[in-house]
């Protein structure tokens, strides 16, 4: 049995809660379907795993290896392996650091291949990975994107229900965002680092917070909040040349 039918059999009867499923089925799909998902179960090594969690980013990374935790335990249970290959794999500490994204004008000058509509699409709306796959043109009138659902089926919650202001043309999205992941790679970013630079354009534009929830789809406006203390080192420059235009209005001299 390969990986891919293994997956299939067990996941959609895990006894867990429905947007973890929903969860482990996105990490599947995106980062191990393709790589190893035609593999016979008994055949992959620790070191086909590591692979994979190595070149992820450290919140993905362990994700996508808690699924394969989770798939070779039940796979030794039921006798189908003696060892599995997920054990002692390691990923990289999840780290707060600051979040790294690419301004849209930095985008614009960046070579993005042949998906440069869709890679500038998501910078300017916003859009969750699934609520884009599951996007159509039909989705998209009276000069709003409407997102009511996710390749997943509902979108990640009630607040992701929303309508967004439409920006920048339209294109289906690539079933795998293994191109579009090897595209912003080479810039040093990924693709949710396009939601960054998301609520970065929604801050720099003068748009308020709570404003800035609804667009993106937060239930909770400190998720928002945190991303929105993104910013360049640039600011503090423009910081200092505004205060000292305001004390020259005052008459005080600097």
């Amino acid at each position: 049995m390969d990986l891919d039918a293994w997956a299939l059999s067990l996941l959609s009867g895990l006894p867990i809660r429905t947007k973890t499923l929903a969860t482990y089925n996105s990490a599947y799909r995106c980062h191990i379907h393709d790589t190893i998902g035609n593999i016979q179960i008994q055949d992959i090594t620790r070191l086909d795993i590591q692979k994979i969690i190595q070149s992820l980013p450290p919140q993905i990374g362990a994700t996508t290896l808690a699924v394969l935790k989770t798939l070779y335990r039940e796979a030794l249970i039921a006798d189908l392996v003696l060892i599995s290959p997920a054990d002692k794999v390691s990923h990289l500490r999840i780290q707060t650091e600051e979040r790294k994204f690419l301004t849209f004008q930095e985008l614009e000058g960046c070579d993005l291949g042949k998906f440069r509509i869709q890679i500038l699409f998501l910078v300017a709306h916003g859009l969750r990975w699934s609520e884009a796959l599951a996007l159509t043109a039909e989705d998209i009138y009276e000069g709003r994107v409407h997102v009511t659902k996710s390749i997943l089926g509902a979108t990640k919650s009630a607040a992701g229900i929303r309508t967004v202001p439409y920006l920048t043309d339209f294109e289906r999205f690539p079933r795998s965002p293994k191109a579009l992941r090897k595209t912003l790679a080479k810039s040093g970013v990924h693709i949710h680092s396009l939601r960054d630079t998301y609520a970065y354009l929604l801050k720099t534009s003068g748009v308020h917070v709570t404003t800035a929830q609804k667009l993106m789809g937060h239930s909770d406006p400190k998720v928002t909040l945190g991303i929105y203390t993104g910013f360049r080192d640039s600011e503090i420059d423009d910081a200092g040349d505004l205060i000292k235009l305001e004390w020259a209005g005052q008459g005080v001299s600097a």
